[in-house]
């Protein structure tokens, strides 16, 4: 993988150790010598991530959109910063830069983006690897709503399997580069057997 886009939180109000995990998720990207595709924005997670990956001397691109590219919020430190016009475009753009996807801790925007992520590979529209870094077990109740939804036969087991999980950041990445995508179970999903 050369590029990884990173979804995450931008609020500031927020435990110290979810900060230090985007700091670190973003260095340990940059150590591995893996592109930060990311929000563009500068406060929360989002800056931490890319202030980690930047000061670790790694590319960090961000992709805002044209409402958010204010001095409060957009980062000025990036490698590249792409302005998109709707959050629509905005994804569709990070989605093109990256060769997988990993969720830190967030909100709305986040749990959006990253389930549009593993819907995409669902339905066969992308077969890039899909983590969650589980700080602070911020993700044990969502897995648990996941695997309810595998019992009630809303999920393919082999769908919920391919979303890795993880606490450290190294070992998240490399369960990431084993992945290979479910594609039978995207067959069964369409009603293409």
């Amino acid at each position: 993988m050369k590029s990884i886009c990173v979804f995450c939180g931008s609020s500031d109000s927020v435990h110290a150790d979810y900060i230090t995990a985007a700091r670190t998720m973003g260095r340990v990207l940059a150590e591995r010598g893996i592109r930060l595709v990311y929000g563009g924005g500068k406060t929360g997670l989002m800056g931490a991530v890319a202030n980690g990956a930047v000061e670790a001397g790694g590319e960090a691109i961000g992709v805002i959109i044209s409402s958010m590219n204010t001095p409060s919020l957009a980062h000025d430190g990036l490698t590249r910063m792409d302005v998109t016009p709707n959050m629509h475009a905005r994804k569709a753009r990070m989605h093109e830069l990256a060769d997988g996807y990993i969720a830190l801790p967030g909100g709305f925007g986040t749990l959006d983006e990253l389930f549009e992520t593993v819907t995409w590979a669902q339905t066969g529209a992308h077969e890039k690897p899909v983590g969650l870094l589980n700080v602070k077990d911020y993700y044990v109740p969502l897995l648990a709503a996941l695997d309810h939804a595998v019992a009630e036969g809303f999920i393919f087991k082999e769908h919920r399997e391919a979303l890795f999980c993880d606490a450290d950041p190294n070992t998240l990445i490399d369960r990431m580069l084993e992945y290979e995508h479910p594609r039978q179970a995207v067959k069964k999903w369409l009603r293409e057997e």
